[in-house]
């Protein structure tokens, strides 16, 4: 009988799997509320489009501080989280040990949830976010 590559998937290894990528795809569509409620706080609009049923004077603005950093932390979760779940994914198709793959998915979902806050919701520095 023919063995295909999903059949090397641990269930309970791929149900931490799928609860952790839930968790950081509800995060993303969060930041992605969060982004769009900030531009309407501000009046931090990045078209015409978007400023005309506010105004027929208001312009584009695309310099707001506030703005920018929420973005740019959603943009990072894009950059990250989307690889990590094809590279989590492949690791797990590798038959690992369970404890240490759950651990490491853990680890990894919790970082960018942590990356997240000090990026874009409390402010540190550099050497912080590093951290």
């Amino acid at each position: 009988m023919t063995k295909f590559f999903f059949d090397n998937l641990d269930d309970e290894l791929f149900r931490t799997y799928a609860f952790w990528s839930a968790i950081l795809v509800v995060k993303m569509l969060a930041i992605t509320q969060w982004t769009s409620e900030m531009r309407g706080r501000k009046q931090a609009f990045h078209s015409i489009e978007d400023t005309s049923y506010k105004s027929a004077t208001l312009q584009p603005k695309f310099d707001d501080p506030d703005v920018e950093r929420i973005r740019r932390a959603h943009r990072n979760d894009l950059e990250n989280i989307l690889p990590f779940f094809l590279a989590a994914l492949l690791y797990l198709l590798t038959g690992p040990s369970p404890a240490i793959a759950a651990n490491l998915i853990r680890v990894a979902a919790v970082a960018r949830i942590c990356h997240s806050v000090v990026y874009a919701v409390y402010v540190l520095p550099q050497p912080a976010r590093f951290l």
